[in-house]
């Protein structure tokens, strides 16, 4: 019994790193070729987001409007992504189970 919770609390303490690993990171995502960029932190906070002036038009906001969503959601897609494959390297599992973060 006690190597089961040895191995359990080894396990606690590789997710809360990997966890923390990821809370540091900064992660891209860009929309219309490049033309709008968004920067996340690991934490989902928005760190940053670059606009090229040739998309800023005032008669369409509604395209640069989805050009930053756009941007935004690869960002978060791609986060989630490494994460996802972070916690896989360092906390295998077996097949078809899944953590639940």
């Amino acid at each position: 019994m006690g190597g089961l919770m040895a191995q359990a609390q080894k396990m606690q303490a590789k997710i809360a790193k990997v966890q923390e690993e990821i809370a540091a990171m900064e992660v891209a995502g860009e929309s219309g070729g490049g033309a709008v960029k968004v920067v996340i932190t690991g934490k989902h906070e928005c760190k940053s987001v670059v606009i090229d002036p040739s998309v800023v038009d005032p008669e369409d906001v509604e395209m640069l409007q989805d050009l930053i969503q756009l941007a935004f959601n690869s960002a978060q897609t791609r986060l989630s992504e490494i994460s996802e494959e972070r916690m896989r390297k360092e906390v295998p599992l077996p097949p078809g189970m899944k953590l639940p973060f």
